[in-house]
Protein backbone atom coordinates (compact mmCIF):
# COMPACT_ATOMS: atom_id res chain seq x y z
CA UNK A 1 0.00 0.00 0.00
CA UNK A 2 1.15 3.31 -1.23
CA UNK A 3 2.26 5.93 1.90
CA UNK A 4 0.32 9.39 1.81
CA UNK A 5 3.41 11.36 1.79
CA UNK A 6 2.80 15.22 3.54
CA UNK A 7 5.18 17.86 4.32
CA UNK A 8 4.75 20.76 6.89
CA UNK A 9 6.68 24.02 6.28
CA UNK A 10 7.28 26.98 8.07
CA UNK A 11 10.19 30.04 7.59
CA UNK A 12 12.50 28.49 9.93
CA UNK A 13 11.68 24.64 10.44
CA UNK A 14 12.23 25.83 14.54
CA UNK A 15 8.33 26.32 15.92
CA UNK A 16 5.23 26.33 13.72
CA UNK A 17 6.16 23.20 10.95
CA UNK A 18 8.05 20.87 13.19
CA UNK A 19 5.09 21.30 15.77
CA UNK A 20 2.72 20.70 13.21
CA UNK A 21 4.29 17.65 12.49
CA UNK A 22 4.89 16.07 16.09
CA UNK A 23 0.86 17.16 16.40
CA UNK A 24 0.01 15.30 13.02
CA UNK A 25 2.25 12.05 14.37
CA UNK A 26 0.45 11.92 17.96
CA UNK A 27 -2.84 12.17 16.05
CA UNK A 28 -2.41 9.59 13.63
CA UNK A 29 -0.84 7.25 15.73
CA UNK A 30 -4.08 7.72 18.08
CA UNK A 31 -6.25 6.50 15.45
CA UNK A 32 -4.28 3.80 13.92
CA UNK A 33 -3.31 5.41 10.55
CA UNK A 34 0.84 5.77 11.40
CA UNK A 35 1.37 3.18 8.52
CA UNK A 36 -0.69 4.88 6.04
CA UNK A 37 1.30 8.24 6.52
CA UNK A 38 4.73 9.66 6.11
CA UNK A 39 5.15 13.03 7.61
CA UNK A 40 7.84 15.44 8.12
CA UNK A 41 8.51 19.50 8.20
CA UNK A 42 11.30 21.72 7.23
CA UNK A 43 11.76 25.46 6.43
CA UNK A 44 11.94 27.62 3.53
CA UNK A 45 14.99 29.45 4.57
CA UNK A 46 18.19 27.57 5.84
CA UNK A 47 18.81 29.96 8.92
CA UNK A 48 18.18 26.07 11.21
CA UNK A 49 19.45 23.49 9.45
CA UNK A 50 20.27 20.76 11.64
CA UNK A 51 18.82 22.40 14.99
CA UNK A 52 16.34 21.07 17.18
CA UNK A 53 13.18 23.22 17.23
CA UNK A 54 13.07 26.15 19.75
CA UNK A 55 13.40 25.00 23.04
CA UNK A 56 9.82 27.16 23.63
CA UNK A 57 8.14 24.73 20.93
CA UNK A 58 9.33 21.94 22.67
CA UNK A 59 8.53 23.07 25.98
CA UNK A 60 4.72 24.07 24.72
CA UNK A 61 4.22 20.78 23.33
CA UNK A 62 5.18 18.76 25.82
CA UNK A 63 2.90 20.73 28.04
CA UNK A 64 0.34 19.58 25.74
CA UNK A 65 1.44 16.12 25.90
CA UNK A 66 2.99 15.92 22.37
CA UNK A 67 6.70 15.13 21.87
CA UNK A 68 8.81 16.86 19.18
CA UNK A 69 11.89 14.51 17.80
CA UNK A 70 13.04 16.79 14.79
CA UNK A 71 15.59 18.67 13.40
CA UNK A 72 15.78 21.31 10.97
CA UNK A 73 16.43 21.40 7.71
CA UNK A 74 15.53 23.90 4.28
CA UNK A 75 12.58 22.91 1.79
CA UNK A 76 14.58 21.45 -1.86
CA UNK A 77 12.83 20.99 -5.23
CA UNK A 78 13.11 17.05 -4.85
CA UNK A 79 10.34 17.86 -1.87
CA UNK A 80 8.09 18.87 -4.51
CA UNK A 81 8.30 15.63 -6.23
CA UNK A 82 8.37 13.33 -3.72
CA UNK A 83 4.93 14.50 -1.42
CA UNK A 84 1.65 14.16 -2.10
CA UNK A 85 0.92 17.65 0.19
CA UNK A 86 3.14 20.74 1.07
CA UNK A 87 1.44 22.08 3.50
CA UNK A 88 2.90 25.85 4.56
CA UNK A 89 1.96 27.64 7.73
CA UNK A 90 1.23 31.45 6.31
CA UNK A 91 1.28 32.80 2.87
CA UNK A 92 4.32 34.27 2.90
CA UNK A 93 5.88 30.42 2.81
CA UNK A 94 3.10 29.46 0.41
CA UNK A 95 4.19 32.54 -1.84
CA UNK A 96 8.33 31.07 -1.83
CA UNK A 97 7.71 27.66 -2.13
CA UNK A 98 5.61 28.24 -5.19
CA UNK A 99 8.62 30.30 -6.45
CA UNK A 100 10.24 26.73 -6.42
CA UNK A 101 12.01 26.05 -9.93
CA UNK A 102 9.20 23.25 -10.50
CA UNK A 103 6.39 24.72 -8.55
CA UNK A 104 3.98 25.22 -11.52
CA UNK A 105 4.33 21.56 -11.77
CA UNK A 106 3.13 20.28 -8.62
CA UNK A 107 1.00 23.44 -6.99
CA UNK A 108 -2.54 21.35 -7.07
CA UNK A 109 -0.71 19.86 -3.88
CA UNK A 110 0.94 22.96 -2.40
CA UNK A 111 -1.33 24.73 0.19
CA UNK A 112 -2.00 26.86 3.03
CA UNK A 113 -2.45 24.69 6.72
CA UNK A 114 -5.64 26.72 7.49
CA UNK A 115 -7.05 26.00 4.29
CA UNK A 116 -8.29 22.76 5.56
CA UNK A 117 -10.04 24.42 8.52
CA UNK A 118 -13.18 25.32 7.71
CA UNK A 119 -14.28 27.50 10.27
CA UNK A 120 -11.16 29.68 9.62
CA UNK A 121 -10.43 29.06 5.97
CA UNK A 122 -8.11 31.71 4.82
CA UNK A 123 -6.26 32.73 8.03
CA UNK A 124 -2.49 31.73 8.64
CA UNK A 125 -0.47 30.05 11.27
CA UNK A 126 1.27 32.97 13.54
CA UNK A 127 4.84 33.04 13.79
CA UNK A 128 5.09 32.65 17.66
CA UNK A 129 8.97 33.19 17.62
CA UNK A 130 8.68 36.86 18.89
CA UNK A 131 5.94 36.21 21.38
CA UNK A 132 5.63 34.92 24.86
CA UNK A 133 3.95 31.32 26.03
CA UNK A 134 0.62 32.38 25.01
CA UNK A 135 1.93 32.97 21.42
CA UNK A 136 3.19 29.16 21.73
CA UNK A 137 0.22 28.16 22.94
CA UNK A 138 -2.35 29.77 20.85
CA UNK A 139 -0.01 28.23 17.78
CA UNK A 140 -0.05 25.08 19.42
CA UNK A 141 -4.28 25.17 19.58
CA UNK A 142 -4.49 26.56 15.93
CA UNK A 143 -2.15 24.01 14.78
CA UNK A 144 -4.21 21.08 16.71
CA UNK A 145 -7.21 21.97 15.39
CA UNK A 146 -5.96 22.76 12.15
CA UNK A 147 -4.18 19.07 11.96
CA UNK A 148 -7.82 17.09 12.77
CA UNK A 149 -9.52 18.96 9.99
CA UNK A 150 -6.77 17.48 7.92
CA UNK A 151 -7.02 13.95 8.92
CA UNK A 152 -10.47 14.56 8.79
CA UNK A 153 -9.81 15.58 4.64
CA UNK A 154 -7.18 12.82 4.39
CA UNK A 155 -9.89 10.13 5.81
CA UNK A 156 -12.51 11.28 3.75
CA UNK A 157 -10.44 11.53 0.44
CA UNK A 158 -7.76 10.12 0.56
CA UNK A 159 -7.33 7.23 3.12
CA UNK A 160 -10.51 4.88 1.96
CA UNK A 161 -9.81 1.39 2.09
Amino acid sequence: MKKTKILFVCLGNICRSPLAEAIFKHKIKEKGLENRLVVHSCGTANYHVGDTPDPRTIKNALKNGVAIDHLGRQLSNKDLESYDFIIAMDKSNHANILKLENAKDHSHKIKLMRSFDLNQAGDEVPDPYYGDESGFQHVFDVLSHSVDSFIHFLEKEHLKP
